[in-house]
C-alpha cells in the first residue's frame, strides 16, 4: 500500500516581508548554499533587531535546469533592511496552490507534479516562481521520511 500523495489547495496568501540571499546556484549546490543563505539572513536580521516570522523557505525564479535562481532566507517581523547580500524582499499577496510534502527532497517532484495538475483541472496558470517552506530541522529529524515542506506555487 502507498502513501497518498499530498493533497494541493488553493489558498490566498498575503504579502510577507522576507531577509534572503539570492545567487543562481548549481543544483547539486543546493543544500550548501541553503546552509550559508540561512545563516547570513539569521544573523542580518538579529543584528537589526527584527527576528524570523517563520520557517526558512527557498523561492526559485523559473525552472531548475542544471543551475537555478534561487532566494533563501526567512521571513521577517520588525524592521529589515538589505545589508551586503542579505536582501530585504516580499513574497507576492497572490492565490496559489499549497501541499505539504512529507519525505526526503529528492521526491519534491512529485508534490510539484501533483499541484501542477491541480492547477490545471481548476483551469489556473502556475506563474514562474514558487517557495518552499522547510518545516523540519533535519539536524533535529535526521529521517528523511518524517521530513515536512509546504510547497506554495502561486497562479500567474
Amino acid at each position: 500500500m502507498t502513501e497518498p500523495g499530498p493533497q494541493p489547495q488553493k489558498i490566498h496568501i498575503t504579502e510577507q516581508p522576507v531577509a534572503v540571499v539570492r545567487e543562481r546556484v548549481p543544483m547539486d549546490a543546493l543544500t550548501s548554499f541553503f546552509g550559508r543563505a540561512f545563516g547570513a539572513v539569521m544573523s542580518a536580521v538579529q543584528v537589526q533587531g527584527a527576528s524570523p516570522a517563520g520557517p526558512p523557505f527557498a523561492r526559485y525564479h523559473g525552472m531548475p535546469g542544471e543551475t537555478v535562481d534561487v532566494e533563501a532566507g526567512f521571513p521577517v517581523a520588525g524592521n529589515f533592511h538589505g545589508t551586503g547580500e542579505v536582501a530585504s524582499a516580499v513574497l507576492p499577496d497572490a492565490d496559489a496552490f499549497e501541499a505539504i510534502h512529507t519525505g526526503p527532497y529528492d521526491t519534491l517532484a512529485a508534490t510539484y507534479d501533483a499541484i501542477r495538475q491541480s492547477m490545471e483541472a481548476d483551469g489556473a496558470t502556475p506563474a514562474d516562481s514558487m517557495w518552499e517552506y522547510y518545516l523540519t530541522d533535519p539536524e533535529q529529524q535526521p529521517d528523511p521520511a518524517t521530513w515536512q515542506t509546504r510547497v506554495v506555487w502561486p497562479l500567474a
